[in-house]
């Protein structure tokens, strides 16, 4: 704010809001007047607000509150200026305070008295509260889609790389062999989690507050399961005071988000750490890279590390809604103008990270030598040995020793465990057989883990079939 700005505080509108100024003896001060008006942000709730006057209209009109010709001109009045606002024709008025009442002045004035009738039997307070679960329920649809995008990229991927062999980690250092696709469908089942989380917290978004009015509900004759049949919800709330207050919703929801974001971030930084030259385990495509300014070597994931690095803004939105709530008594207060905007910006940060990461992934190559010469280098298939050990008889902390025993040699000699004679490492136990040159391969490795939720190539064409099925209902 300027000098200029700060230095007129008592400067007053020349008028005030005419919803509700019938009382007030002077005008809002021109600094309140824009402190606590809301337009900058919810103008983006247009449509909704639009939609959910025309079917309070109709309903009013069913209950005989408004006539035929009261209804048409509302309804007429509503479209155009929906046009109007969609060809950028609308001045927002700040006096005005807020999306409701810019849009209800301007239908009175283009309807006339019949305009001011649309408010009744209904208060900002539910109506606010219905625009916001008519945005947030689209916008859920619209994320689940691209879940949806993003799931179907990594079946297509684990398909395609059913038998490639990637080394697994844990505490990222080389663990066991495991296979490409069986990663990818790692990523799937995550996703899984998050696709159903929202369709969840769907149902308790999908409820009608229109008709609880400012707290109580109204004396009007109102119908408020005909307003829900007509807008789409399961049911109107139940309690007028809840109705108006709740933003639960708009929580779980950026919960779900916020779990959304957390796997969107592992799942950048290991495509960031796959894409480095130590690892070089995949490409991804340049449309979705940056180049550095003064290396001309640099091709930099930006796409996975902007992700990553989103996650935390998603993570404080959720914070500041849980804070907002915290506090309040029953029931409606202004402090909740202030849940749009970190919503908003959940909304638009989680709708850009998914298509970014559903965009990409088809794209994505992975280097098969690169990741295979990683899986001999960790001697990844030594559990393999310690199960061959106990399947012929020897305990399996006896076999662990064994194991290591044989892995400090492959240390001190360069070599892989399937690099070694079978004098080599008999020499640990007398009860290795030439068989076992079978289990410490890295494909005989992958494909003995042939169970339920096992690497083996066969399962994870198996779980591709499933995760199909799944996401086609």
């Amino acid at each position: 704010m300027s000098n200029k700005e700060t230095a007129t505080p008592q400067t007053a509108t020349s008028s005030t809001n005419r919803s509700w100024g019938g009382r007030f003896s002077e005008s809002t001060d021109a600094f309140v007047a824009a402190f606590t008006a809301s337009i900058d942000f919810d103008q983006r709730l247009y449509k909704h607000d639009i939609q959910g006057s025309r079917a309070h209209a109709r309903m009013l009109a069913k209950a005989n509150i408004l006539t035929a010709e009261e209804l048409a001109a509302i309804i007429d009045g509503l479209d155009a200026i929906e046009a109007e606002i969609a060809a950028g024709q609308i001045d927002w008025r700040v006096e005005l305070e807020d999306i409701h009442m810019n849009i209800e002045a301007r239908l009175t004035d283009r309807i006339g008295i019949a305009g001011k009738k649309l408010h009744t039997g209904r208060s900002r307070n539910d109506q606010v509260a219905t625009d916001i679960r008519l945005w947030l329920r689209e916008q859920t649809d619209g994320i689940s889609r691209e879940i949806r995008r993003l799931q179907v990229a990594l079946i297509d991927l684990a398909e395609r790389e059913a038998d490639t062999i990637l080394p697994g980690f844990t505490h990222l250092q080389v663990a066991q062999p495991i296979t490409f696709g069986h990663h990818m469908l790692a990523w799937f089942e995550m996703l899984q989690r998050d696709y159903e989380r929202l369709q969840d917290c769907r149902q308790r978004i999908n409820v009608l507050p229109l008709g609880a009015a400012a707290l109580a509900g109204t004396t009007y004759p109102i119908e408020r399961e005909y307003s829900a049949e007509l807008l789409g919800f399961a049911y109107p709330a139940r309690n007028s005071l809840d109705a108006v207050s709740d933003r639960d919703f708009a929580i779980e929801f950026n919960a779900a988000a916020a779990l959304i974001m957390m796997h969107l971030s592992r799942f950048s930084e290991e495509l960031i750490i796959w894409t480095s030259a130590a690892f070089d385990f995949v490409r991804l495509p340049d449309r979705f890279c940056t180049g550095s300014s003064i290396m001309p070597q640099k091709k930099n994931p930006d796409v996975p590390e902007l992700v990553r690095g989103k996650s935390g803004r998603v993570y404080g939105n959720l914070l500041t809604l849980l804070t907002l709530m915290k506090g309040q008594p029953l029931a409606y207060n202004k402090d909740n103008q202030e849940d749009k905007e970190p919503l908003f910006d959940t909304v638009d940060t989680l709708y850009g990270s998914l298509r970014a990461f559903a965009d990409m992934m088809p794209h994505v190559q992975p280097k098969a030598e690169n990741m295979r010469k990683a899986a001999m280098q960790g001697f990844a298939t030594a559990t393999d040995l310690a199960d061959y050990l106990v399947n012929k008889g020897l305990p399996f902390r006896d076999a662990h020793e064994v194991v290591g025993n044989a892995v400090a040699l492959g240390i001190s000699s360069g070599r892989d465990l399937s690099a070694m004679s079978l004098a080599e490492l008999q020499q640990f136990s007398d009860v290795i057989d030439d068989d076992v040159f079978a289990v410490l391969t890295l494909e005989g490795s992958v494909a003995a883990r042939n169970h339920t939720g096992g690497t083996a190539p066969q399962q994870v064409l198996h779980q591709v079939a499933n995760a199909r099925a799944l996401i086609s209902n």
